[in-house]
């Protein structure tokens, strides 16, 4: 039976951190491009049904087991926004300045104290397209957002996203320290536990 597990994700930064957290699985991880599974459609308005999504499609395109992340941020004073819509706020093509900068004007009058904000992740991973107990994990990290970048690692709104208690944002942090506290590390151990508990790859009956 083959150990290969598919990333249903194109965004190369995001596939570098998932590889890396899936590491403790032991498993071959294929980026879904590699096995010409185009991106899948994101109708949804939650992040749970979008990352379901792709999960089933990429599972049913390869006929392997398949993992999905739906992530993005939601700040408060913007009703939660961008929320689902995090990778194309400033619309497409999808570009992280963009993004960037289309929240800095959405945010440009509101106070510092009203800059609160958190990254949400939704982890689902299928062991085949319609499995009926597909395996669901989620994470938040909390923090602010800053009034100019601030750092040159990570990816997304990174070095927006301020975390007060480290005296740092999300793109100061080196890959490591980010993956012990990101929304995206805290999914991934709450997904691996599961697994502990569930089989990853089983018989499926025709």
């Amino acid at each position: 039976m083959s150990r290969k597990l598919v990333l249903a994700s194109n965004n190369a930064k995001k596939t570098i951190e998932m590889q890396t957290l899936l590491a403790p699985l032991g498993l071959k991880i294929v980026p879904q491009a590699q096995l010409g599974v185009e991106e899948a459609e994101e109708p949804h308005f939650t992040f749970i049904e979008n990352a379901l999504a792709k999960a089933r499609h990429a599972a049913a395109v390869t006929g392997l087991p398949a993992i999905s992340d739906d992530s993005g941020l939601c700040v408060t004073a913007l009703g939660g926004a961008p929320g689902v819509h995090s990778a194309r706020f400033a619309g497409e093509p999808k570009s992280d300045e963009r993004n960037n900068q289309f929240l800095l004007e959405q945010l440009s009058n509101v106070p510092e104290s009203g800059r609160n904000a958190w990254y949400y992740c939704c982890l689902v991973l299928v062991r085949y397209a319609d499995d009926p107990c597909p395996m669901i994990a989620d994470g938040q990290w909390h923090g602010f957002i800053l009034d100019a970048p601030r750092g040159e690692g990570g990816f997304g709104y990174d070095p927006l996203f301020w975390l007060p208690e480290l005296g740092k944002s999300a793109a100061e942090l080196d890959p490591a320290h980010k993956n012990v506290l990101s929304h995206r590390g805290t999914a991934m151990r709450r997904l691996l536990e599961r697994l502990q508990e569930q089989p990853l790859f089983i018989q499926r009956r025709n």
